[in-house]
């Protein structure tokens, strides 16, 4: 979530004074180092900070192992970038990785001293540091940030230091201004998505009545304010807007549960962070509020704390939230357990992680320790070498749920396509648009370079997923999670669908909701009105709440919710429960209207123009051209094109029983002989290249013209006994179709058996998808007049056309299904004559002197 605050009273120039920040770090040398700010420790008494205060604070002493899970997801993906040739080749990255324990100012000198600072003083300004770094003998400025946590921690280092950083956490909608913002970037999507998410919900859901609870600062307000808008219109109603403050937590909680427990609506939209929510469910368990629907923003909706509450469980039961997607990255379960002091004896986080975890000391003569840390472990048994995560049952080494770690290593392989792309610019130039003359080195890389090349990128993770900056932000994507109960008592949560960009992908059938049932619980002011009324507002009363009048006759409503009855035209009327207009006349595709006389134009047109085609073939039927791969499949084709266009026909005029057995037989059947010669054609031509070589000269013998007749007749009579046994079993049937909401009566051929059609659809399309590689793989042998690349042609329109015709089929209503399917065999038709038959004609009849064996056979 992460809100940022104001910024008075942090000055460059007292950063001496904000505390003195650990120096722990780690360090792993490379050609480019970036930088990583990870708040691997926190102060556990500490509620909120005041950075402005000085000088002292507590010290840091608890190890947040979720931070230090971010930080080796750093480490592993800075390695697995090393060990991929392609990326970076020759060019070693490191990084150096310092802890901010959570605080703003530690996390500004820790970031300082990254790039090239003195951490201990501000006298230094943002342009200056990269220069003077490089002047000092041993510093390694770092050219890029991983991190801040926090949002605040964003703006500090935008605004005061002004490096160029990546965030894994920052979600504060005021960073996507890039006005104010421009060298900051992040892997998390901005909180007005989460917003605009929930609102689509809401809206999906029909949930019209909702209450909200939100956090008095910038998250909540602007949270509010985004949902309100998306929700503008679509007759979705906030009941109330309660808002909590984290100073009086305890009293807003205690009335917020009342306002939710004399609430009306069982809807209820919370922007808070998880503690504030914490203490809200507390309060509702108290007076056993219970079947309230939840609606979570991503800053509790994955939160531990709340999900093993054994106390808040049936009030949390049913929870739907947004929540950072997550993701696998394969191979770091096995980085993580393989991790071991003895690996990285540098590491003193995973010192300390170890030491804590398996209870013993590890004694590093490399490391300085003091005399009462040595005094300490004296009475804690020496580690024996031998502990392994492995061997433990660790959230730590658990990859099942990986959001923020994820965008951690998202953020490295940003910064790595980033630098790539800056460092392997080609001729040691960028594009001129850009202004820059020259490609930067890696030991001088500037960050005005790096900034254009990080606005560009466009990567590829090792996982597939496609990932982009958008002004600084990356593509909005989010899981959608449930919180359901488990045997325990406690609660799990479980991934119920996902969020992409605009997208919003919900199974509602696997959410368990707050009801215990897998039934959308409803939370309006009015029920909807059902079909057959439309609905009327009362006066006084949000849009949400309305009164239901029936439609008068002769007028129907036919949805929810109809805001008025519409008028039947004059050759139908309502029926009974004003639903729908009872047609009073059939409806198909006839001769007689505009599209039938188009189709069956072009099918005559499509039939004459093979006629003339075959005619042209006969005549110069001695000639090369027309010889050339077996004249007698050419002749064949042709005549099968001439059935395709004819058995178009049959689909158009009122269907009976015999036409509609006849008219797919005749369209599976003509079909399946036309791509069988164009088949037997492309194998024919990879035969005789084949033969050419040495020791294949009997190679042709298998493929003559006997065969060739053979092959078209054996595939074609698979067809043949696939339509028999389909229509012998289950043909298709006239039946009349009431069509969408009522409208005419379509008389149509109904397909009985969807399986038999998506036979011979399939076989058709398996010999085309067959003939449409082999023609492919044959489009490049050396004659002059190679008949496959006019094949391979010819195979891509015909497949293209009846990969389009499936989802326009099904999708087509009444009449339009025929058209569709009319459509679909004259287009492809046509396009096998054109693309097969148009340049041999050209030839023939306009280039007679090109119509020679010489010239055929030129290489």
């Amino acid at each position: 979530m992460g809100k940022p605050v104001g910024l008075q009273g942090v000055q460059a120039t007292v950063c001496s004074q904000l505390g003195a920040p650990s120096n722990r770090g780690v360090f792993q040398d490379g050609d480019v180092i970036i930088g990583g700010l990870f708040s691997l420790h926190y102060i556990p008494s500490a509620v909120e900070q005041d950075y402005t205060r000085l000088p002292h604070y507590e010290p840091c002493s608890g190890l947040d192992l979720q931070a230090l899970k971010y930080m080796y997801a750093m480490a592993f993906a800075v390695e697995e970038i090393n060990q991929n040739s392609a990326l970076l080749p020759g060019i070693k990255l490191g990084y150096h990785i310092l802890d901010s324990c959570g605080r703003y100012p530690w996390a500004l000198q820790s970031a300082l001293s990254l790039v090239g600072g003195d951490r201990h003083s501000c006298n230094l300004t943002a342009s200056t540091l990269y220069s003077e770094a490089y002047e000092q003998p041993g510093e390694t400025p770092v050219p890029l940030l991983i991190g801040g946590h926090a949002s605040t921690t964003g703006v500090i280092l935008s605004r005061i230091l002004g490096p160029l950083s990546i965030s894994y956490l920052a979600s504060c909608p005021c960073l996507s201004d890039r006005s104010n913002f421009p060298n900051f970037f992040r892997t998390i999507p901005s909180d007005i998505y989460q917003a605009r998410t929930m609102a689509q919900m809401a809206i999906r859901l029909n949930w019209t009545w909702i209450g909200a609870v939100l956090a008095n600062n910038d998250y909540g307000q602007k949270a509010i304010q985004v949902f309100q808008e998306e929700i503008k219109g679509k007759r979705v109603c906030l009941e109330f807007i309660e808002t909590v403050h984290r100073e009086t937590i305890v009293s807003d909680a205690r009335r917020v549960a009342l306002t939710i427990q004399s609430s009306t609506a069982t809807v209820i939209l919370i922007f808070c962070w998880y503690t504030d929510v914490q203490k809200i469910f507390v309060e509702l368990a108290k007076r056993n509020v219970t079947g309230r629907q939840f609606l979570a923003s991503e800053a509790w909706s994955t939160s531990d704390d709340l999900l093993q509450d054994i106390t808040i469980s049936k009030v949390a039961s049913g929870v739907v939230g947004v929540a950072i997607r997550s993701s696998t990255i394969p191979g770091f379960e096995n980085y993580l357990k393989k991790l071991s002091p003895s690996h990285r004896p540098d590491d003193e986080f995973l010192r300390e992680f170890w030491e804590k975890e398996f209870g013993c000391s590890i004694v590093n003569a490399s490391h300085n320790t003091s005399t009462s840390s040595h005094v300490k472990k004296a009475s804690i048994p020496p580690c024996s070498g031998t502990e392994s995560i492995n061997e433990v049952q660790h959230f730590f080494s658990d990859i099942t749920q990986l959001r923020v770690v994820y965008n951690v290593y998202l953020a490295v392989y940003a910064a790595a396509h980033a630098l790539h792309s800056l460092l392997s610019c080609p001729s040691g130039k960028i594009p001129p648009q850009n202004n820059i003359s020259s490609c930067s080195s890696p030991k001088h890389i500037r960050t005005v370079e790096l900034l254009q090349h990080l606005n560009t990128v466009n990567l590829t993770t090792p996982q597939g997923e496609v990932f982009y900056f958008q002004g600084g932000d990356p593509p909005a994507k989010y899981d959608l999670v449930n919180w359901q109960n488990t045997p325990k008592g406690t609660l799990k949560l479980v991934v119920v669908g996902h969020v992409d960009g605009f997208d919003l992908h919900l199974n509602e059938s696997a959410i368990q909701w707050s009801t215990g049932s897998n039934q959308v619980p409803d939370s309006v002011c009015s029920k909807s009105c059902r079909p057959g009324t439309r609905m009327t507002d009362r006066k006084g009363e949000p849009v949400c709440c309305f009164d239901c009048i029936p439609c008068a006759e002769g007028e129907i409503s036919n949805k929810t919710d109809s805001l008025q009855c519409e008028q039947c035209p004059s050759e139908f009327w309502s029926n009974v429960e004003r639903i729908a207009c009872i047609p009073r006349q059939l409806d198909f595709l006839s001769f007689n209207e505009t599209l039938g006389i188009t189709l069956t134009t072009a099918a005559v047109s499509g039939v004459s123009v093979t006629t003339t085609v075959f005619v042209v073939f006969l005549f110069y039927r001695q000639t090369p051209m027309v010889r050339a791969n077996n004249s007698e499949l050419s002749f064949l084709l042709l005549l099968s094109l001439k059935l395709c266009f004819l058995c178009s026909l049959v689909f158009i005029g009122r269907p009976s029983v015999w036409s509609c057995r006849f008219q797919q037989a005749a369209f599976g059947i003509s079909f399946v002989l036309c791509v069988s010669c164009l088949l037997v054609k492309t194998i024919v031509v990879l035969a005789v290249f084949r033969s050419a070589r040495p020791g294949a000269e009997t190679l042709m013998k298998w493929f003559g013209p006997g065969q060739q007749r053979g092959s078209v007749c054996f595939f074609t009579c698979i067809q043949v006994i696939i339509c028999v046994i389909w229509l012998s079993l289950s043909p298709p049937r006239p039946q009349s179709d009431f069509g969408f909401q009522g409208s005419k009566v379509t008389l149509e051929c109904t397909m009985e058996s969807v399986v038999g059609f998506s036979l011979v659809l399939g076989y058709i399309g398996l010999l085309a998808c067959t003939c449409l590689l082999l023609a492919f793989l044959a489009r490049k042998l050396p004659d002059n007049f190679n008949e496959a690349k006019l094949i391979t042609f010819s195979m891509l329109i015909f497949c293209t056309v009846w990969v389009s015709f499936v989802p326009a089929y099904i999708s087509s209503p009444g009449k339009y299904v025929v058209a569709v399917e009319v459509f679909a065999i004259l287009a492809s038709s046509y396009g096998l004559l054109l693309c097969i038959f148009a340049p041999k004609c050209f030839i023939i009849l306009l280039r007679p002197e090109k119509n020679t064996k010489k010239h055929l056979m030129a290489r």
